[in-house]
């Protein structure tokens, strides 16, 4: 199986940990729920054990997915740029509108907090670009204000 390097920014590291710690910190609750729903009887009918079983495959599911990301993670390093790179913050006028985005990799990405994936439309069409460049994008004409 071919592992593939995934691109996170510090604090995109730091926030997966502390998801990691905070749900192996779980196990011991969940575990405890699936204790106490077993004395209620019944597993098949038992409402209460079954929301506790998923929850636990749930979190395992998670930990496993977090442990494999920060196993094949490269961390990205922000900081001012030449061109628009991953971890680049990118001030854009965007037909009129400006906005600001940080490319960072597709595990981080969230464009309702501004974080935008380099493999994503957007992400691709502004990669290697220089402050000052224009260049269209879903027939707006973009211009890149600033690379931070």
């Amino acid at each position: 199986m071919i592992k593939k390097n995934i691109s996170l920014t510090p604090e995109g590291k730091k926030e997966l940990e502390k998801e990691l710690d905070d749900l192996i910190k779980g196990r011991p609750l969940i575990a405890e729920r699936i204790a106490t729903a077993r004395e209620f009887g019944d597993l098949k009918e038992n409402e209460e054990y079954s929301s506790a079983r998923n929850e636990q495959k749930m979190a395992e599911g998670r930990i496993i997915e977090i442990q494999e990301i920060l196993k094949n993670a490269i961390v990205i390093r922000g900081g001012k740029k030449s061109k628009v790179d991953l971890g680049a913050c990118v001030l854009l006028n965007m037909g009129g509108r400006e906005v600001e985005y940080t490319v960072v990799g597709p595990t981080e990405a969230n464009p309702l907090e501004g974080k935008i994936s380099n493999e994503s439309p957007i992400g691709k069409a502004m990669l290697g670009r220089k402050a000052g460049e224009e260049f269209e994008f879903n027939n707006k004409k973009v211009k890149i204000l600033e690379i931070k």
